[in-house]
């Protein structure tokens, strides 16, 4: 499980970035590298299930996200 926090975005960039950000979601969830996703209420956060070999090829998967710059990451290992 994944536990991401979005620090340093403005609006505007956020606003900008989301089409592409949003499409790679889609193409995770398609592909079943994406199991859940759950968007926090109270920040500006969401917490992914995510299928990967371990929390490097996570981070990996992660880093090709547009708001991934913004992201303040936890990643945690789940059987």
């Amino acid at each position: 499980m994944i536990d991401i926090l979005l620090q340093g975005i403005d609006d505007e960039t956020r606003v900008k970035l989301l089409p592409k950000e949003q499409e790679i979601i889609k193409e995770w969830e398609d592909n079943g590298i994406l199991l859940a996703s759950y968007i926090k209420v109270d920040t500006a956060g969401i917490y992914l299930v995510l299928m990967a070999d371990d929390k490097s090829d996570a981070d990996r998967k992660l880093s090709t996200l547009p708001y991934y710059p913004y992201m303040k990451i936890e990643i945690m290992t789940l059987r």
